[in-house]
């Protein structure tokens, strides 16, 4: 099984920006899709983004799309997700998950992951 730990969440304001960090141990990372996921309070836990196992395919909902940026680094078995303009309706626990299989297809959908992190909180202030 793989674990994951996300880091880099904080507080802050409207249109800044931040980079989450996750790190991955324990089983092969490089031949898995990594998810980034967020759950605002009283909502459900919804998809973000997600890149397949060698960075080649990328895809991201759309309510992210030219704000968020998913990348990995397989040399460092972390994942990135770079945030851009950030709006005060991205508060919200992030997570990244490991996938169940190397590629994009079905990316959006929870149970295509085998293995999720702790989360890490963003505050975003207006």
């Amino acid at each position: 099984q793989v674990q994951l730990v996300e880091s880099g969440g904080g507080l802050v304001q409207a249109g800044g920006s931040l980079r989450l960090s996750c790190a991955a141990s324990g089983r092969t990372f490089s031949d898995k899709r990594m998810g980034w996921f967020r759950q605002a309070p009283g909502k459900e836990r919804e998809f973000v983004a997600a890149i397949s196992w060698n960075g080649g395919s990328t895809y991201y909902a759309d309510s992210v799309k030219g704000r968020f940026t998913v990348s990995r680094d397989n040399a460092k078995n972390t994942v990135y997700l770079q945030i851009n303009i950030l709006k005060p309706e991205d508060t919200a626990v992030y997570y990244c998950a490991a996938g169940n299989n190397p590629y994009t297809g079905n990316s959006w959908l929870t149970d295509a992951y085998i293995a999720w992190g702790q989360g890490t909180q963003v505050t975003v202030s207006s």
